[in-house]
């Protein structure tokens, strides 16, 4: 996909949905972070059922800690891999206190320091607590820039390089949440939905004309 085309992708996703949201619900970076956490392997819904039940008993730092390990599972055990997840948001609570006066820190390093917390999840914190331009490559991103030809890449990492460099800067900030919510109702693994599909005509991906000839017959 050349730049002028780049270019008209994003300006179409823009005018249908100009301010772009996670669909996580949280109110403060440190719920953004927990939530984020339990999201690896659970949808975005059943994370946002158990936080809902969660945040209002305990949503800082302290406050988690105070529950415990044991306690906060009662709170999250509908989520996949609770276990695990419960044991990594109780030692990240534990350095936020001991070394950040517990706030959620700013910068890629420290926030990767944090057990349960990659370079993902750290991507996701700066760009949506922190407005920071970084791009968060999850499974859905990575299929729409390489089916679509947006930004092509054998790996996570080549991906996330690649829409840096080819997102136009204009619309830098709010490219991760465009292409996931793109891939996630649009450009669906299984059956994507190319007949709805604002930009189609720009898309490189060779099966789009199969899936637009089967919807018109």
């Amino acid at each position: 996909m050349n730049a002028a085309d780049r270019a008209t992708f994003f300006q179409r996703l823009a005018e249908i949905d100009p301010d772009p949201k996670t669909e996580l619900a949280y109110a403060s970076p440190f719920e953004l972070l927990v939530a984020v956490t339990l999201s690896a392997q659970a949808t975005d819904v059943g994370v946002n059922k158990a936080t809902k039940r969660l945040f209002p008993v305990a949503n800082t730092p302290e406050q988690i800690l105070a529950l415990g390990e044991e306690g906060l599972k009662r709170y999250i055990k509908t989520i996949g891999l609770f276990n695990s997840k419960a044991k990594n948001v109780i030692a990240a609570c534990r350095i936020l206190v001991e070394e950040h006066n517990g706030e959620v820190p700013q910068n890629r390093e420290a926030l990767e320091a944090l057990p349960g917390v990659g370079r993902k999840t750290a991507n996701v914190i700066l760009n949506t607590a922190f407005g920071q331009p970084t791009m968060a490559v999850d499974t859905h991103i990575f299929r729409v820039a390489n089916r679509t030809g947006l930004a092509p890449g054998k790996t996570v990492l080549a991906v996330e390089k690649a829409l840096l460099k080819r997102v136009p800067e204009p619309y830098l900030l709010n490219a991760h949440h465009w292409l996931i919510l793109h891939g996630r109702y649009t450009c669906k693994a299984r059956k994507p939905l190319c007949g709805q599909c604002p930009v189609v005509d720009l898309c490189r991906w060779p099966g789009r004309r199969k899936v637009l000839q089967e919807g018109s017959s």
